[in-house]
């Protein structure tokens, strides 16, 4: 793979002018008829195509587009369905929810790759085992381990514990009664204790996609660069953090675009009647770009030279939808506009392992509380985040089990004169009179933050450091790349950082991960642990959905907010805009693969 890097934004802006041109020219030369190429950026640079490797959202866009999970979500369908992909049916379950057996789709074929060598080589029920088990690879030191080990697939742990107490490498040909391929096309998982939302853990192609163990083997310690699976596409080209260039999976098996919206579903039923039938993917080519500067990221759409842009950066939204709606200068051109409260929070964390800012005594969990309540959410809502956001009040989002938009708690609170009577109150007082408090020993109170150097951020930091200012608490901000912060993050190595988490899942209990004690290091950045709350988790997991399990969720919200691991900024409003010749979007509630159902009108683009 060439690797490289764009140096300053400037740059990155034109290379996506001068891609868009040679690209053009090059398909143009080799053929008669345009290919149909989708273009677009990142905000922030992918980290690896590996899955068991990936825990940001970048990299879990693209993977699903090339690995295919046993089930998928209706495109269209609201509220969400889930339904076959490779699967040849629905699966087949135990009363209690313990034993699921699912029966592999017959004649699906991985994209050709040298690790076949020559041969044609057909999806098959190993091939999803394969893929579970290499999450349990303690050599793998997978990012999403906690999640699969939460499951509870009969064997798999102590699979793993063998490996790890013997220091000998993980034995994939070990069979275990908790993920088995009965016969060449059946898998049959039986699961520890009930889990009647297992169905969407079979749903989840960005992670949990089947892959060749021939092809892991085939590239080794290079196979995150080499993603290779039975999707609609296959990885072309990859710069590193500057171009992800994905191409029609030339051998895809015939996937016909259908979906099921509802009677009342008039954009969803008008999409359904444009395209039912059409073979996927719609377009040929996917390129994008990473354009981490807003000003570019805005400017690259603007210019046309990208046909998408998501999330249109908070400081340009008055420009492009002021008051919700699109800018009548981007609606004479065509362009169309789509605006939803997202299924995400924006949330800071404090790393509980640290002694100056972690840990359960009363004089730090008061720190930690009025820090926050020195965050006035109103004016970020209103300023920083230029209105395109909600309070959050705890770590559910909307669209989700467990979410209630009459909930309230001290979470959105905003009042300087309890933050400080809270720090008097512990201890935390200016001793020497410059003008910042000590700790309760007498010790200097100086605290850093985690943080991207893009613009928006340092808006955020501003406003965050004057509430903070104002109470006496020193904060330095300490700006870095992503993909750096986030693996300093699982590290264990940053005091506090801000971060966004999108639901991938209907169900509300995937956002308490984060406060989940063994998901520590992973999904639980904060490294927060709360007998209470992880017991109640673990109840949850087997519960079937109720008022009980409702109930419980609004205990853990109490929990989060009394301990303050976290601190919930927002709920985003996220706005998507599209060129006119961008046809048949629809933003996904929560999964990350559209490209295939998109097409480009290439007659009405500009050459």
């Amino acid at each position: 793979m060439v690797r490289g890097h764009r140096r300053d934004f400037f740059r990155r802006a034109a290379a996506v002018l001068l891609l868009a041109a040679a690209c053009g020219a090059t398909f143009a030369k080799g053929s008669a008829a345009a290919p149909k190429v989708l273009r677009y950026a990142f905000p922030n640079a992918e980290t690896s195509f590996d899955p068991t490797q990936i825990s940001d959202l970048y990299s879990r866009t693209v993977t699903p587009h090339i690995f295919e999970a046993l089930y998928t979500y209706d495109h269209l369908a609201r509220p969400i369905k889930v339904k076959p992909l490779t699967a040849a049916g629905m699966p087949e379950h135990s009363g209690d929810f313990r034993t699921w057996t699912v029966r592999v789709r017959p004649g699906i074929y991985f994209a050709d790759d040298p690790a076949f060598k020559g041969q044609a080589r057909e999806l098959v029920a190993r091939d999803f085992v394969y893929a579970l088990k290499r999450f349990a690879d303690p050599a793998k030191k997978a990012a999403g381990w906690a999640s699969v080990e939460q499951v509870k697939y009969m064997g798999l742990n102590a699979l793993r514990k063998t490996a790890l107490d013997g220091k000998q490498p993980f034995d994939y040909d070990s069979e275990i009664e908790g993920l088995r391929a009965l016969d060449r096309y059946t898998i049959h998982f039986k699961l520890e204790e009930p889990n009647p939302r297992f169905i969407f853990e079979m749903a989840a192609s960005d992670l949990y996609g089947a892959i060749a163990r021939e092809v892991v083997e085939f590239y080794a310690d290079r196979i995150g660069d080499h993603p290779v699976g039975t999707g609609p596409f296959v990885l072309k080209q990859w710069r590193r953090s500057s171009l992800i260039v994905l191409e029609r999976n030339p051998g895809y098996r015939e996937r016909t675009y259908d979906a099921e919206p509802g009677d009342d579903d008039a954009e969803g039923q008008a999409l359904l009647a444009r395209f039912k039938g059409r073979r996927l993917p719609l377009v040929d080519r996917v390129e994008v770009s990473i354009i981490e500067e807003a000003q570019p990221y805005w400017l690259s759409f603007l210019n046309r030279s990208t046909d998408f842009i998501e999330r249109v950066p908070d400081e340009f939204i008055d420009v492009a939808m002021p008051g919700g709606k699109l800018a009548p200068h981007l609606a004479k051109k065509g362009v169309q506009g789509y605006r939803r409260v997202a299924s995400d929070v924006a949330m800071s964390y404090f790393n509980m392992e640290d002694p100056v800012v972690g840990g359960t005594p009363p004089t730090k969990v008061a720190l930690r509380r009025a820090m926050w309540l020195a965050i006035d959410l109103n004016r970020e809502i209103g300023v920083a985040r230029r209105s395109q956001a909600i309070p959050a009040q705890s770590p559910i989002v909307p669209n989700t089990t467990g979410y209630d938009p009459a909930f309230k708690s001290e979470n959105s609170d905003f009042s300087l004169a309890r933050a400080k009577a809270l720090l008097d109150m512990v201890g935390y007082v200016d001793r020497d009179g410059d003008g910042w408090r000590e700790q309760p020993d007498g010790s200097p109170l100086a605290l850093s933050m985690a943080t991207q150097p893009a613009l928006r951020f340092r808006q955020l930091n501003e406003l965050w450091k004057k509430g903070w200012d104002a109470i006496g608490v020193r904060v330095e901000f300490r700006p870095a790349k992503f993909p750096e912060n986030l693996k300093a993050a699982r590290a264990g190595k940053l005091q506090m950082w801000h971060v966004g988490s999108l639901a991938d899942v209907p169900d509300g209990q995937s956002a308490l991960a984060r406060l989940y004690g063994p998901q520590a290091g992973n999904q639980n950045l904060a490294r927060f642990r709360n007998a209470e709350l992880d017991a109640i988790y673990e109840r949850m997991l087997v519960m079937p959905d109720g008022a009980e399990r409702l109930a419980l969720f609004d205990r853990v919200k109490r929990i989060a907010v009394a301990w303050a691991p976290y601190k919930y900024h927002a709920h985003r409003i996220f706005n998507d805009l599209a060129q006119p010749w961008l046809i048949g979007y629809r933003r996904p509630l929560f999964w990350q693969n559209w490209w295939e159902f998109v097409d480009i009108d290439t007659a009405r683009r500009p050459h």
